[in-house]
Order: structure tokens, then sequence, then C-alpha cells
């Protein structure tokens, strides 16, 4: 093949690919509208002290389904509690979700049962609570380490049994 016709191979390969992509992003369309939840106050005691959090309540299968998926930022004192209603194994992604979070997974109790740090942006990975849990809580990732978030840490929000 001459050096000419290879280049027009490329050429037509890069345009199509090119259009193929565009294509897709074009199909993916605009993100759907954000549901709207209500933010509260939250409070983790750690061995640093009492936290004090104002975290949105995902309380629906569509405000948990929708979670922080399309969002690109986070207060500094700001998150998402995930109240599933029951206590039972939860499994969590990171699908359509452009922010590195940090998940702690939480008993009726209110007792951290585990803690998964820095979750992949857009990642389709199950991030496992390892246990039974009543919640979750996501917060913007390395907050957890700021706050000294650990397992049988106490989780002051009124889901949580007393």
């Amino acid at each position: 093949m001459s050096r000419s016709v290879s280049k027009l191979v490329v050429a037509l390969l890069f345009l199509f690919f090119g259009a193929v992509v565009a294509s897709r992003a074009k199909d993916a369309g605009p993100p759907p509208p954000a549901v709207k939840m209500a933010v509260e106050p939250l409070e983790i005691v750690t061995a640093t002290g009492a936290h004090r959090l104002r975290v949105e309540v995902a309380r629906t299968p569509d405000q948990r389904e929708r979670g922080l998926m399309f969002r690109t930022s986070l207060p500094s004192d700001g998150g998402m509690l995930f109240d599933f209603r029951e206590e039972r194994p939860v499994a969590m992604w990171m699908k359509n979700t452009p922010l590195s979070l940090d998940m702690i997974f939480v008993s009726r109790s209110g007792r951290v049962v585990s803690v998964a740090l820095g979750a992949e942006p857009y990642s389709e990975r199950v991030i496992s609570s390892g246990g039974p849990a009543l919640a979750v809580i996501e917060l913007a990732a390395g907050a957890a380490q700021r706050l000294s978030i650990a397992v049988g840490d106490t989780v002051k929000h009124p889901i949580f049994e007393r």
C-alpha cells in the first residue's frame, strides 16, 4: 500500500471513530433534572471530636438512585445521607459521578460499620458495606481522613436509633 493511501485510510478511520464518539455523546444528552432532597444536620463523633455536617437526605428510590450523579462539587461540610429504611448489606457504585467520594456505611444504631475511601469517579465497580447497614454517608474524597472517621464511630441523625 502506498504511503498516500495509508494516510487516507488513517484519516478515514479517525473521522469514522470521531463521528461514533460524537454520536454517543450526543445520544447521552444532558443529565436528567436533579431530584429535590431535604438538607439536614448530621453529626459524626470521632476520636478528634464531634463534626457537624449538612447533608442532603436521599429517602426515596428515585433520590437514592440519583444520589450525587452529575455533581461536580460538594461543600466541605456537605454530603449525602442515603437512608435504606432497613438494615441489610448495601452496595454502591460511582456511575455518572464525576467526584471522588468517601463512603461511610452506618448501622441502625448509628455506628460506622465500614469506610470506603476515594471511590473512583464514573466507576461501575461495586463498593460493599461488608455487612448490614441502614445508611451510607457520601462525602468528598479526603473528608473521612480529615475528620478521622473510623469503624465504631457514632453518627447522630434522626434516622438512627438512640
